[in-house]
Formats: C-alpha cells, sequence, structure tokens
C-alpha cells in the first residue's frame, strides 16, 4: 500500500482537474447548452468511457451490496452535484459558486466521521458550523444585501451536500474496489436514468452551442466526470479521508483563478474575502480530529489482504 503522502498528491491531482468544472459548468451554459443537458448528458458520455473500460479489464461485477453502496455514490456525484450546480451555474458568476462550494471539504470530513466512524473533537463540529454560516453569510451579501440570498445558493448548498456524502462513501468502497472501478460502475448504474435525463433535455431543446461550449462539455464528461475521480478516489482510499479532504481547500482558489483568467470574471474584495472565511472555516474543522481509532482505513495503510484486492 501507498504511504498516506502519496494520498494527499493523488487528492491533489483529483481537486485540480475537478478546479476547472465550475468555470467550464459556466461556459457551456451560458446562452449555450442546456443546464439539464449539461448535467445528465457528460454523466451519459462518462458511463460510455467506464462501459469500455470495465470490459476491457473485464471486471468482476459487484455484490448486491455494493450495487446499494454504488447507488449512493451515483446519487451524490452522479446525479446530484452535476445537475444542481448545471442549474446554479446559469444564475450565478462562476467565482460565486466556486466560494459557495468551498464548503465542501468541511463538508466531506463531516460524511467521512459520520460514515466512516473516525473520531473528531466538538470543535470540529463547531468549525463546520462555522463554515456554513460564513457561506450562508457570504451568498447573501455578495449580490448587493441581506435580501439577496437566491435559490440558486441553495442549489449550489445541495451539490456541496450530494459531493460530500457520494465522495464519502465513494472512498470507502474503492478500498474493496478500487477507485477507477468505484466511479465506473456508479456512472453505469446512473446510465439509464442520466439518458432518458438528456434525451429529454434534447427532444425539448435542441443542444447547440459554441465550438468553446463543446470543448467544456467535453472536458466535464471526459475529466470533471470520469478521469478525475480516478486520483480523487485513490487518495480518499489512502486517507485518512478527513486529512486527505484538506486537499479540497485550494479548490475555490483554483476555480475563481479560472474564472478570471477564462472568463474575465471581476473578483472583487467580497469575493476575496467570502472565499478566504470559507476556507479558513472549512481548514478549521478538518484539522479539528482526534486520533483514528483501528478501522480498515489502518489495515489498508498496513498493506492487509482485505484492503489489497
Amino acid at each position: 500500500m501507498l504511504p498516506e503522502a502519496s494520498g494527499l498528491a493523488w487528492g491533489f491531482l483529483g481537486v485540480t482537474a475537478f478546479s476547472f468544472t465550475v468555470p467550464f459548468t459556466r461556459v457551456a451554459g451560458h446562452d449555450g447548452l442546456a443546464p439539464l443537458f449539461i448535467g445528465a448528458g457528460r454523466a451519459v458520455v462518462a458511463a460510455l468511457l467506464a462501459t469500455v473500460a470495465l470490459l476491457a479489464t473485464r471486471q468482476a461485477l459487484p455484490s448486491a451490496r455494493q450495487w446499494l453502496r454504488l447507488a449512493v455514490v451515483a446519487s451524490g456525484v452522479v446525479a446530484g452535484f452535476p445537475l444542481l450546480t448545471s442549474f446554479a451555474l446559469t444564475r450565478t458568476p462562476a467565482s460565486h459558486g466556486a466560494v459557495v462550494i468551498g464548503l465542501l471539504p468541511a463538508a466531506t470530513a463531516a460524511a467521512a466521521v459520520l460514515r466512516g466512524r473516525e473520531r473528531v473533537s466538538p470543535a470540529f463540529w463547531t468549525s463546520a458550523g462555522l463554515g456554513v454560516a460564513a457561506v450562508a453569510l457570504f451568498a447573501a451579501v455578495h449580490d448587493g444585501g441581506l435580501g439577496s440570498l437566491h435559490w440558486a445558493d441553495a442549489l449550489l448548498l445541495g451539490a456541496v451536500l450530494a459531493a460530500a456524502v457520494g465522495y464519502a462513501e465513494g472512498g470507502l468502497l474503492s478500498r474493496d474496489l478500487g477507485a477507477w472501478q468505484t466511479v465506473s460502475w456508479a456512472l453505469v448504474l446512473a446510465a439509464p436514468v442520466m439518458l432518458a435525463l438528456s434525451g429529454a433535455s434534447a427532444l425539448h431543446t435542441h443542444p447547440s452551442g459554441t465550438p468553446h461550449q463543446w470543448l467544456a462539455f467535453a472536458y466535464l464528461s471526459c475529466i470533471s466526470m470520469f478521469l478525475g475521480f480516478f486520483a480523487w478516489y485513490r487518495g480518499l482510499a489512502i486517507g485518512p479521508m478527513t486529512r486527505v479532504s484538506q486537499v479540497q481547500l485550494v479548490q475555490p482558489v483554483l476555480s475563481i483563478a479560472w474564472a478570471a483568467l477564462l472568463l474575465h470574471e471581476h473578483v472583487g474584495p467580497a469575493t476575496v474575502l467570502g472565499g478566504l472565511a470559507v476556507v479558513a472555516c472549512a481548514g478549521s474543522a478538518v484539522r479539528r480530529r482526534r486520533p483514528v481509532t483501528p478501522t480498515r482505513a489502518a489495515a489498508a495503510r498496513r498493506g492487509t489482504p482485505a484492503a489489497s484486492r
């Protein structure tokens, strides 16, 4: 088994891939492709790639219990996060979305604590609560006052919760199935529903966009929805998840930078201060953890046969 430092390295590689998701979703959907087509269609393309990979390597079918866990992963990262962010980013700038999604590290750590039974101190929950408050305050004042909270912010927060659950469950399941196998089976499982949704969107509104919008859609399909998870789930599987999840702290910073460089969005003081506040709260939350009790994760790092399947 690889050392914990490699878990952080794999996690950073995955986060770097994901950092383009918000700005490219904004590119694809800005007066271009329909948000439902973006959110569901990219999962269909990724599912085709996953099917090829699974068949080419002759992977064994997951067990019945693993299929149930894969359904949780698919609901969170194949359906929930892409669909919610696609709709939200039709009404809010990419830099704004990046800051709200900056709560994801603390949310992922919280999901890992609840699902993976890692022990943390009460200060962890205090920091996580402050992170929620910081995100809510930023979203409320960013566009001109406390009365300007929009439904797009609720969608972004829902996307954070969906991704956190999918990340935690996928990280645990990757210790059994493998990193790329987990995301691949989750994509295959969700493919019928996502195909139906993207087909309905295409019938209602014919997909049309500029070459740049289709390139953004291709990135979302091949990297954000598929290859990025190879690295991310591998990092979470090496773990511990509450530590590897800290790597996500750089994601909003990178996403805001890409939004400024690629989309020429204005990044004002409110966005910078809001991002720093969210990152500070999230960083405090994921660092406030007690030593983990011996678990399968520990067994994995010791190289037991159960973890090396």
